[in-house]
């Protein structure tokens, strides 16, 4: 899978991966969150330009909790114009939004709640309730607010089963079609997660993988340089040569990586 095609593009310190993902590796865990800042902004900065919004997709997880917590934190909370920033989330778990385990809740806590943004354009899942309505549901905010049902940002992570959003090996919602967002159940947990779908996060124009950590290495190395089975490693169908992904990994995650 290593050999021919990859690249290392040092101007922007991106590693051309494949046709499907980039790779970028900023350094210690400090470093890489600056990095994930930095390239929210920059998104942000651009779609605002562009169309006069910013449509993105939050993750759960600590790393996109330290990222929260920077961006509304000083100097960062006033380089972006957060009344044109629409918010929706990539997965929720069956909880109401007050929840400790809500993605919602961990969201706002972590520092949105003290951003500018308008309360209409905050658009969380509804997963409390009936989860297949609130996926149907769901599905029907983003066509009707989401320009080309295009998020201009996903946030993703990656856990150490090979899974992202609530997409997890082996599951019903691996295979969905024509569909945004489904309700998805996850035997081995024994729980059901609403979740944007392959569909939903690969016409993204940016999806961002974070990952950090030493516990991490194995399966980052296993599912970049591995035989492609999605199906065990689910992770892996993210990213389509249109829209390619942006793996944002710190050096203890990329460590068993030999091109780092």
């Amino acid at each position: 899978m290593l050999a021919g095609t990859n690249k290392f593009n040092g101007k922007e310190g991106l590693f051309l991966f494949d046709e499907r993902r980039d790779i970028v590796c900023p350094g210690n865990r400090e470093a890489t969150l600056q990095y994930s800042i930095e390239h929210f902004i920059a998104i942000a900065e651009k779609s605002i330009s562009h169309h006069d919004s910013f449509y993105v997709a939050l993750s759960g997880g600590s790393t996109p909790k330290a990222i929260y917590e920077g961006l509304s934190s000083a100097p960062y909370r006033d380089r972006i114009n957060w009344k044109k920033v629409h918010l929706f989330w990539s997965d929720e778990r069956c909880v109401p939004p007050y929840h400790p385990d809500s993605n919602y809740h961990m969201a706002v806590e972590a520092g949105l709640a003290k951003l500018h943004i308008p309360p209409e354009n905050i658009h969380r899942m509804q997963a409390e309730g009936d989860v297949e309505e609130g996926a149907l549901a769901y599905e029907s905010l983003i066509l009707a607010k989401v320009p080309n049902r295009s998020f201009d940002l996903v946030m993703l992570g990656m856990g150490n089963d090979g899974h992202t959003a609530s997409l997890f090996p082996k599951t019903h919602g691996l295979n969905a079609q024509n569909r945004l967002a489904i309700a998805n159940y996850i035997p081995k947990l024994d729980v059901w997660r609403l979740t944007l779908t392959f569909e939903g996060i690969n016409t993204a124009t940016h999806v961002a993988i974070y990952v950090m950590g030493k516990d991490k290495a194995t399966m980052v190395n296993k599912v970049l340089t591995g035989p492609y089975n999605p199906d065990e490693y689910p992770v892996q169908k993210i990213g389509t040569p249109e829209h390619k992904a942006l793996w944002i990994l710190d050096k203890e995650a990329a460590s068993l990586l030999k091109f780092f």
